[in-house]
């Protein structure tokens, strides 16, 4: 059994980014600038942004990141994207998701500039990406589709089973598995909460890619010998025996599925981490795209 470190390559990542960066300084060039906006308090939410804008700092980009209260209405949010799109300054932005209760999240993706799109969310983008084409790919995907070929797993004439299929990661793994290249040319079986006997299907898959967000979901007897497991879920435990009073879990039952698998994605260290160095890798492509725009 191979570990696929997401630690490790997303600091090389983050390496060659900044070596990128350095060369655009010694160049007299603009280095690339992301922003972040929160609406409101949620911890979890508040410790991702804090990571990313660390990861900014550490690669040698701008950031600024934007924290509006939890009351601001869907106006205030969509007025301050409006700004974001028009400062040249910026060349990406995300806006964190969940967004509170009175702000509708599709109205507000929709209002991102497809450029300045570095979370990939936009119909435009996810269009583009659907068909092949050059695009800013969602970054958990994009950070899946990296570590396999890091690691050259072989994904050609496989059978990849997606687990989940929200619009974040399991409905765009779903079409990168399936696409012309390398990671991909997979044939791909799309499961959710309606499939039927899902051990049946998961059995017979060469690649397993988990996003139910179920602690401990994928278990050992649902996983042939020497199937590559990637495990993008990430739930908080209550656990009194740690000193946080949690601890943090997958999808997958690591310590009896990782005896079978031939890669498998630890939780914590695994998808996570890959997700910034991707989303720092889209900011990096939206600076050089305005760039080649603005010759």
């Amino acid at each position: 059994m191979k570990l696929l470190d997401g630690k490790k390559v997303s600091e090389d990542i983050k390496n060659e980014i900044a070596a990128e960066v350095q060369k655009m300084k010694d160049n007299g060039e603009k280095v690339p600038h992301l922003a972040a906006v929160i609406v409101g308090t949620d911890g979890a939410s508040l410790t991702y942004v804090g990571s990313k804008v660390k990861a900014c700092e550490r690669v040698g980009f701008e950031s600024t990141l934007i924290k509006m209260p939890n009351t601001t209405s869907e106006t205030e949010l969509l007025k301050k994207i409006k700004e974001l799109n028009e400062d040249d300054d910026i060349d990406g932005f995300i806006v964190q998701l969940p967004l509170p209760k009175q702000i509708d999240t599709q109205e507000v993706l929709m209002a991102i500039d497809p450029n300045k799109d570095v979370d990939g969310f936009h119909p435009e983008n996810f269009g583009k990406m659907a068909l092949d084409m050059t695009t800013f790919i969602p970054a958990t995907p994009f950070g899946i589709l990296e570590l396999l070929e890091r690691y050259g797993v072989e994904t050609q004439g496989k059978h990849t089973v997606v687990i989940g299929r929200s619009h974040i990661v399991g409905r765009p793994m779903s079409i990168l598995m399936g696409r012309k290249g390398f990671p991909g040319n997979s044939t791909v079986t799309l499961t959710h909460s309606y499939t039927k006997n899902i051990s049946q299907i998961t059995t017979q898959a060469d690649i397993i890619i988990t996003a139910l967000g179920v602690p401990n979901y994928l278990k050992a007897e649902m996983v042939k010998d020497d199937a590559v497991v990637i495990d993008v879920g990430i739930t908080r435990v209550s656990d009194d025996s740690t000193e946080k009073g949690y601890r943090i879990t997958g999808d997958v039952d690591f310590e009896n599925v990782s005896k079978k698998a031939s890669f498998i994605t630890p939780v914590p260290g695994g998808v996570g981490p890959m997700t910034i160095a991707m989303l720092l890798k889209n900011t990096l492509l939206a600076r050089e795209q305005k760039r080649l725009k603005m010759r």
